[in-house]
């Protein structure tokens, strides 16, 4: 008998669709199985105001599939010169639900980040009085600190800090990738929340480094030790109501990841929930993925909950090896690999 499992439809609090003639295909394959997605802002140049929040909503939604019901949640990119007022009108707009803080050049398109995120604390006191959530990459940037300790640096050096300065702030600490980083959530209280993605789940540095780079498992921030991993999973597959899913999938061409210097992201939309599911079921743990997937991330943002649903199959399935928009191939998260679940249509 084939095995179906059907949940309250799905959001992804943390995705990067890119902009132009890309958004034909990366909307779809999100707003399809999603129906809420916080969107990155790190576009050239990023979107640090109410006005270009919504010409871009307008673009996204201009690509939704006919009869599709979805909401792309926008976020603001904090600069050094943004001023309180700026968050305070797009809290006012109604479609405006974080603001990212990218510390510059941590990963693609931040070079206009915060140069340091102890200088911009008026933003914060602006984001706690209107109730925007600050979400954030967690890591120093400093070129004398090791790739794999950035994030446990920015906890210690901004983001102990930021949570007792501002207490009544909504956090989320993007993509967490570590042990440090898991601890700090669990330690914060429920203003605090991380979302997390299907590679840091799945996969551990090894996976990216052992018998030669696997560029298409390249990502910022990068992939832990194991015992990072570990913890990660266990806060997922214990139910932690303030770990929710969010993929950070983000769309590089094939031939930019394949390159000499080959651009952090991974391209996981075309397979997400699936993928997701595959975890889950790999950990004994499917009971936990509806909570995961559909019901923390709602909680912690103050929305409802879908009214409809999704169904997985549970059937061997092979991820797509290439797939094409605009003209451009690129390669999805595990492209080619067979996992066990797939969506019912």
């Amino acid at each position: 008998m084939t095995q179906t499992l059907t949940i309250i439809r799905p959001d992804d609090w943390h995705l990067h669709l890119r902009d132009g003639e890309l958004l034909a295909g990366t909307v779809p394959a999100t707003a399809n199985v999603f129906g809420r997605a916080i969107i990155m802002p790190n576009l050239t140049p990023p979107v640090v105001n109410l006005a270009q929040a919504q010409a871009y909503r307008q673009r996204i939604m201009a690509q939704v599939p006919a009869g599709v019901e979805f909401e792309p949640l926008m976020v603001l990119y904090l600069t050094d010169n943004m001023q309180p007022q700026e968050i305070a009108d797009a809290a006012a707009s109604g479609i405006v639900y974080g603001a990212k803080l990218y510390p510059a050049g941590a990963t693609t398109n931040s070079d206009s980040g915060v140069s340091d995120p102890s200088k911009i604390f008026p933003l914060y006191e602006a984001l706690e009085k209107h109730g925007i959530p600050l979400l954030l990459h967690g890591e120093v940037t400093d070129s004398d600190i090791d790739i794999f300790d950035r994030e446990k640096y920015f906890i210690d050096r901004h983001l102990g800090v930021i949570r007792e300065q501002f207490p009544a702030l909504k956090i989320v600490f993007e993509h967490v990738t570590t042990k440090e980083g898991v601890d700090f959530v669990k330690a914060n209280g429920r203003l605090t929340a991380a979302t997390v993605t299907p590679q840091h789940l799945m996969l551990n540095r090894n996976d990216l480094l052992v018998g030669g780079v696997r560029p298409h498992h390249y990502c910022l921030p990068i992939l832990k030790r194991r015992e990072h991993q570990e913890a990660i999973q266990a806060a997922v597959l214990s139910g932690h109501t303030q770990f929710f899913l969010g993929t950070d999938s983000a769309p590089h061409a094939r031939n930019a990841k394949e390159a000499a210097c080959g651009c952090a992201g991974c391209y996981s939309a075309p397979a997400a929930l699936p993928l997701y599911a595959h975890f889950f079921d790999t950990h004994g743990a499917l009971d936990k993925l509806e909570a995961f997937a559909s019901q923390f991330g709602p909680a912690f943002y103050g929305l409802p909950e879908h009214n409809d649903t999704v169904t997985l199959i549970k059937k061997d399935w092979q991820i797509p090896a290439t797939q094409h928009i605009a003209g451009v191939e690129f390669t999805p998260w595990q492209g080619g690999e067979t996992i066990r679940w797939c969506l019912a249509d």
